[in-house]
């Protein structure tokens, strides 16, 4: 099938319209960008794989010719929480939070050469995000009514634009729009301890947006060997002002900054090594990192300074393997190990955002079916993790720990055109 401008428009505005789901993986954000990427534990840095590269390193953009994206993940988390040593009546016990238990997240993107040195693209994709589910509300026994659980969702849209400054070196430049989703439920036990009680809980579903700088270069060291350096910006969005009771800075939201750095190597021919190391800036988000101690210090929910998940920042390691096994077929393989965003005093208020996943093993392939059209697959596996809490449910809510706990499935399907 041959795709026309007009077409490529009509799918990018068709993709923005659709849910982005929500899921964990790296914290809350996802383990790779694209089919491809996340096949190969999330790597691209130094190796763009195809136009969802602007997502990892804008500098990709000029290195992948011209070409559409488009792909689909079906995510499947298991997300659950134990309560024990509390003396609230009927507190203790299990809590299953899969309630709503599939999520489908698309992805788009585009990229065209102006010249032998620049090219523009645009990608559209799930940025990250988090749900739970309880229909058995966790935090029943103190007072809350109905089922409990949280919503959010983030969707990218990044045009960028790339230049080659010589043969061995490019750098790009994207702008991060970002449109978040956000809903709560089951939260009125925290009414006497937020500075807006009508508006941090049972709210339905809020939105707001902003923007925000994604930097990045590539340099091919050696034909053999590639470098790569990202940075992106932290996205100041706009309030989600029917939670300005929930969260800090009356419903403030931000996405975190974020870095990194790659290395892709070909030792042999058809063998293609990489590895990324990316740095999360949680803590820079007051709604993401105050502690719930905050609470009893004289910061209501809502507050400037008033609590949130007590997250903390995380370095993630990616490894991945690609081998063309021949002209028709590349196999993948990688492994992704990201730092612990919850701490164990903390796991009360992450019973609604269990991130807690560490490790990931992926699994892919891309049939090239003719010259100029492929098709990928990728399988990722988030072992499952336990965050047991330690002094983590306060005093004033009878005391004892919350146990939460995550483990993840993701089956991915993307359709590349070369135009």
């Amino acid at each position: 099938m041959k795709l026309t401008s007009h077409r490529i428009k009509k799918i990018l505005l068709l993709s923005m319209t659709i849910s982005t789901g929500a899921f964990a993986t790296d914290g809350y954000f996802s383990h790779g960008f694209g089919v491809k990427s996340q096949a190969t534990g999330g790597i691209g840095i130094a190796l763009p794989q195809d136009s969802l590269a602007a997502a990892t390193n804008p500098a990709g953009t000029v290195l992948v010719g011209d070409r559409v994206d488009a792909g689909v993940s079906w995510f499947a988390p298991r997300r659950g929480a134990d309560i024990t040593g509390n003396g609230a009546p009927g507190a203790n016990g299990s809590y299953d939070g899969n309630d709503t238990g599939n999520f489908f997240i698309p992805e788009i993107a585009y990229t065209r050469q102006l010249s032998a040195a620049a090219a523009v693209g645009i990608a559209v994709y799930g940025n990250g995000g988090m749900n739970t589910d309880y229909s058995k509300n966790p935090f029943g026994a103190f007072g809350s009514k109905g089922r409990a659980g949280i919503n959010l969702e983030q969707l990218f849209v990044s045009p960028s634009f790339a230049y080659k400054l010589n043969d061995q070196n490019a750098i790009g430049i994207s702008a991060n729009f970002a449109y978040q989703r956000f809903s709560a439920n089951g939260l009125s036990v925290f009414s006497s301890n937020s500075i807006d009680a009508a508006n941090l809980t049972d709210r339905g579903t809020d939105a707001s947006n902003g923007w925000g700088f994604h930097l990045g270069w590539n340099g091919q060291i050696t034909p053999e060997l590639s470098l790569g350096a990202t940075w992106a910006s932290k996205v100041k969005t706009g309030n989600f002002e029917k939670y300005r009771g929930l969260f800090a800075d009356q419903g403030g939201f931000d996405i975190p900054e974020n870095y990194g750095l790659g290395i892709a190597f070909k030792p042999a021919p058809g063998l293609t090594l990489a590895a990324d190391v990316q740095r999360i800036k949680f803590a820079g988000v007051k709604s993401i990192a105050n502690p719930l101690a905050n609470l009893f210090a004289g910061n209501p929910l809502g507050s400037a300074n008033g609590p949130g998940f007590g997250w903390r920042d995380i370095t993630v390691v990616k490894v991945g393997a690609i081998y063309e096994y021949n002209k028709a077929l590349d196999l993948r393989a990688g492994y992704n190990h990201g730092g612990q965003a919850v701490q164990s005093d903390q796991t009360f208020f992450n019973i609604l955002a269990p991130g807690v996943v560490q490790d990931h093993l992926t699994f892919g392939a891309t049939f090239k079916n003719t010259p100029n059209t492929e098709i990928s697959f990728s399988y990722s596996h988030g072992f499952k993790k336990t965050i047991n809490g330690v002094n983590s449910i306060p005093a004033p809510f009878g005391g004892g720990n919350a146990n939460v706990s995550l483990s993840e499935n993701i089956v991915g399907i993307a359709f590349a055109w070369k135009l």
